[in-house]
């Protein structure tokens, strides 16, 4: 499978099994567009007579280059992994490495879109999580972790600045079990920032690996998006913060978190405003079903399409800014599991309430269909994990035979229920926003790297 494509003035084929990126001239790229493997020794007289602008010499020429990628493997390269009992012998149930620590269901703020339910998860009881139950987290953590030494654990809510003596006491708790268990962790805090104060952000930049800032760029489209439980606007209480905390990272990772939602598809724009607050950015679009007012829409597909070429001509002129969504390793990219099942939701990553329930992912919080156990209970449905498990690429159909497979590894399964009802069916709007952020990625790679010039 080749996936050919033009971004950025450039024109790029993607060998989609052997991960090869080929920047092309105009003749190249409109003949590899006619060619059917297995390649001819001489280029066809009838892709000459389609193609009837170039020289027969010059695609006879270029033929030929075409033909030398293929025997050395970078184009037209087979599926190693196509075989789909081969891919399901790497799927073992997973050591679970990472955990998302959901020390409150309580929230200062009442954002429109929020899967939350503005921090309560649907359930209409706000509450922080215990010290107990923080630790018994940790201690099922590295149970479950096995001989693993690295476990990434994220403080998330609700908002977790709402819980902070018992996320310091978690940090402290796990710290003192890392040279008894062989195990080192490696913490991060997702946080709205209306409860940040000079001695929250010195033990954030201190102990936080890494910090996910959420502001949704513009004044005006974050205040209208995210206001307070009053109804008042909250960036201009969140700004002087976050600028604080970044200017206080050192060398730490951080990231301005914001989402576009239909309310406001000029996104760009909002990258532009997170841009001159701090270098790291993520913006994402929204995920909702379909009749919530602020879902994206496939009729909004053009337009959303154009404003992502729109934000990677500005990024290529402004390379100190660091998109999340325009980064891609061409060179060696995730390990192959990561490729072929993606984030590990369920068997590799899961969540925990305040009440020590277990859960796939942050998004599964709440569905009681997939409620993996309870910590106090010490129960763990290794049937439900092994589901998630056994997910990947050739597993779901739509994602076999698409380009993008090995880069996004299958998408949300969180997303995917919400959308479509069923976790192996990936949503339209959501793979075709991936796929032009992939093809806007890989043209930004080709030209840092001087092959489009």
């Amino acid at each position: 499978m080749v996936h050919t494509f033009q971004a950025l003035g450039v024109n790029i084929a993607v060998d989609v099994n052997s991960g090869a990126v080929h920047v092309l001239d105009e003749l190249t790229y409109h003949l590899l567009e006619q060619v059917v493997p297995p390649m001819a020794e001489h280029c066809p007289t009838d892709i000459t007579a389609k193609l009837p602008q170039y020289d027969a010499q010059a695609l006879e020429e270029a033929w030929q280059e075409l033909r030398g990628l293929a025997d050395q493997g970078l184009l037209f390269e087979e599926d190693d992994y196509i075989d789909r009992e081969k891919a399901a012998s790497m799927q073992q149930a997973a050591l679970v490495k990472a955990l998302c620590l959901h020390v409150s269901h309580d929230c200062n703020l009442r954002c429109k879109y929020c899967f939350a339910s503005t921090g309560d998860f649907g359930t209409g009881h706000r509450m922080t999580m215990d010290v107990e139950t923080a630790k018994k987290a940790i201690d099922f953590v590295v149970e479950k972790s096995g001989p693993r030494r690295n476990i990434e654990v994220d403080f998330f809510g609700g908002e977790p600045l709402m819980a902070m003596e018992t996320v310091k006491e978690t940090v402290a708790y796990a710290r003192s079990l890392e040279k008894e268990k062989g195990k080192c962790f490696r913490f991060t805090i997702t946080t709205n920032g209306m409860l940040l104060n000079d001695e929250n952000i010195e033990y954030i930049n201190r102990e936080m690996s890494n910090a996910v800032l959420s502001l949704d760029g513009r004044k005006e489209v974050n205040d209208e998006l995210r206001p307070t439980a009053g109804g008042k606007g909250s960036y201009d209480i969140i700004v002087p913060k976050f600028k604080k905390l970044i200017e206080g990272r050192g060398t730490k990772d951080y990231y301005l978190r914001g989402t576009f939602t239909r309310f406001h598809k000029d996104f760009a724009e909002d990258v532009k405003a997170l841009a001159s607050i701090g270098k790291n950015i993520s913006v994402e679009p929204v995920v909702g079903k379909e009749e919530d007012p602020y879902a994206l829409q496939e009729a909004d597909l053009p337009g959303l399409e154009a404003e992502y070429e729109k934000l990677a001509e500005y990024l290529k002129d402004h390379p100190e800014t660091n998109f999340f969504h325009f980064n891609v390793d061409l060179a060696q990219g995730p390990c192959v599991i990561k490729r072929l099942r993606g984030c590990g939701a369920g068997c590799e990553y899961v969540a925990i309430t305040p009440e020590g329930d277990i859960y796939p992912c942050h998004q599964f919080v709440g569905n009681e269909e997939y409620k993996l156990g309870n910590i106090y209970e010490g129960t763990f449905d290794r049937e439900i994990s092994s589901r998630f498990a056994a997910l990947n690429i050739y597993t779901r159909e739509e994602c076999s035979k698409c380009w993008a497979r090995f880069y996004c590894s299958g998408g949300c399964s969180a997303s995917n229920l919400l959308v479509n009802g069923n976790i192996e069916h990936p949503h339209k709007v959501g793979c075709a926003l991936e796929k032009k952020r992939l093809e806007c990625a890989i043209a930004l790679r080709a030209l840092a790297a001087g092959m489009g010039k």
